[in-house]
């Protein structure tokens, strides 16, 4: 016993290094939500709400993490299994000529002493194992919602700039129109006429392509709905309000993020398992107690009149070419391994707060400055359609406004749907959770 508890790993304490690591990680200044919000509840949307529902429910990809869930939880039965007493019965029966029939039974009770609790850690390894997936599986179901909220979103920003498209056309075709009565009055020229019809028929083209952009991008929600075919999902034609999510203090918003909390139950995990092929160095134990009996007849051989035997086995491993020990560094290496995916996974997660928090201070100014333009292209536009009406701007003048009006109004609702999406994204990288 003193021995064996000279025997262990030199490999250092991961799990307090990784929970050093998370709460030193980011510097961001706190703040204190009003409400405690789930990733879905950002957005006040029934419709959104149905969709996120029908997605949790059938999505393949969500149901294979599912299920792969389900697997460690059978495999983490399975290594408990293996601490308990095996029972096994058995029988035979032969025939020899001259000697008659003979009939064998035996039970059989076998048990591997859990002596070091090596059997124990390898079944607590297989438990963190299924945490770790659940964990993964949460991870997810926040990206699959995250994924809907943003394409929902990506649906109702298309169509608002098929929208403004379809009002640049009808300007553009107005103007066509005007010029062409100026053009027949003696008052306009071929070249005016020209440069209207080709503005229009390019922005024509651009139509056709932001309607097909829609319809890919309801083929996409569409898979992640987990729908093969169906009627066009319906958006509202405006943007709704998406919460801005608020940081907590970091230690507590990266200590809720799914992946950072696979990747510690995975460092757990690898530490029970190297602990575990370090006790594989040390004796074991065990115990086999068995009933047997054997007659000429089948009933009398039925364990009727038994012989016991106990038998107690003590191995200890002398040479085995190195296995054992190379099996127990291959362990702690692999807890090593876990512990820096676990920094890799966290300094990922706090880049993703970060930039999300940068983006949405970069948004909210360049959308103060992109209205502050739009307004003054707007009075800009009607001082040129009253020049050119009157004969003082040229046809490529009044063109070249109008676009850019237009165009700052698709940046416009660009950069709201940067904003709302990043907000979402921001959630995500929160650690917001789904609620159910």
């Amino acid at each position: 016993m003193m021995g064996g508890c000279a025997i262990t790993g030199t490999s250092p304490a991961y799990q307090q290094q990784a929970i050093a690591e998370r709460d030193n990680a980011a510097s961001w200044p706190s703040s204190t939500p009003a409400t405690t919000l789930a990733l879905n509840q950002l957005i006040e949307s029934d419709d959104l709400d149905k969709l996120i529902g029908e997605a949790l429910q059938a999505n393949p990809s969500l149901q294979q993490t599912l299920l792969s869930v389900e697997i460690y939880q059978a495999q983490w039965r399975q290594a408990f299994g293996e601490r308990l007493p095996q029972l096994a019965l058995a029988g035979s029966g032969g025939k020899t000529e001259g000697d008659g029939s003979s009939f064998n039974s035996s039970l059989t009770v076998s048990w591997q002493v859990d002596l070091w609790q090596s059997l124990s850690d390898r079944s607590r390894a297989a438990g963190k194992d299924v945490e770790q997936q659940q964990q993964l599986y949460q991870g997810a179901q926040d990206t699959l919602v995250a994924n809907v909220m943003n394409a929902w979103l990506g649906l109702i920003t298309t169509q608002r700039t098929i929208a403004i498209q379809q009002q640049r056309i009808a300007t553009l075709t107005n103007n066509a129109q005007f010029i062409v009565q100026r053009y027949r009055n003696g008052t306009g020229s071929l070249d005016d006429m020209t440069s209207a019809r080709s503005v229009l028929a390019s922005e024509e083209a651009n139509l056709e392509y932001y309607t097909e952009s829609l319809q890919q991008q309801q083929r996409a929600l569409r898979t992640l709905l987990g729908r093969s075919q169906g009627s066009p999902i319906t958006v509202e034609d405006t943007f709704p309000q998406v919460i801005a999510p608020l940081a907590d203090l970091p230690a507590q918003t990266l200590a809720r993020r799914p992946d950072l909390q696979a990747a510690y139950a995975a460092i757990e995990a690898a530490s029970l398992r190297s602990s575990a092929a370090y006790k594989d160095l040390l004796p074991s134990i065990s115990l086999e107690a068995a009933l047997l009996d054997s007659d000429g007849k089948l009933s009398n051989a039925l364990l009727s009149d038994p012989l016991w035997s106990l038998l107690g086995q003590l191995t200890a491993p002398l040479y085995m070419g190195g296995q054992l020990r190379a099996a127990a560094d291959i362990a702690e290496l692999q807890t090593a391994q876990a512990y820096q995916n676990y920094r890799e996974t966290l300094y990922s997660a706090v880049t993703e707060v970060e930039n999300a928090l940068g983006q949405e201070q970069s948004l909210a100014r360049q959308q103060a400055h992109i209205e502050t333009a739009l307004a003054n292209a707007k009075i800009n536009l009607t001082q040129y359609r009253a020049s050119y009406r009157s004969g003082l701007a040229s046809i490529l003048d009044l063109l070249t406004v109008e676009q850019k009006t237009y165009d700052l109004e698709n940046q416009l609702n660009d950069l709201l749907y940067q904003r709302l999406s990043n907000r979402v994204s921001l959630g995500l990288a929160l650690g917001l959770g789904v609620a159910q």
